[in-house]
């Protein structure tokens, strides 16, 4: 009965619509995630806490990380923290930076 045209910009249209929507949907997903990783990494605390077991996540980095956090080089700390764990920039950065804020604490 009807004939519909759509144009190049009309698919655009839609695919910024959809793509708008999956992001908003993304969003109340991660506070679920966000709560099952804290009940992981609790369990796992208390099971290394019980078997005597010592977890330091400095243990295995590179003296270069420390040494560029250390002279406040902080994006070169990130970036071989990356180089080093291929990690993503959201994990290095909030690593790096909970190194930076326990370091200032203890001084």
């Amino acid at each position: 009965m009807f004939a519909v045209v759509l144009d190049f910009s009309d698919f655009v249209i839609i695919a910024v619509i959809v793509v708008f929507a999956g992001s908003g949907l993304s969003v109340y997903l991660k506070p679920r995630e966000r709560a099952r990783l804290s009940r992981v990494e609790a369990k796992l605390d208390l099971l290394l806490r019980q078997a005597g077991v010592a977890y330091d996540p400095k243990a295995a980095m590179p003296a270069s990380v420390f040494d560029a956090l250390q002279r406040g080089n902080k994006i070169e700390a990130i970036k071989l923290y990356r180089e080093a764990t291929g990690a993503g920039l959201a994990e290095a950065t909030g690593q790096i930076e909970e190194w930076q804020a326990s370091s200032q604490a203890i001084h």
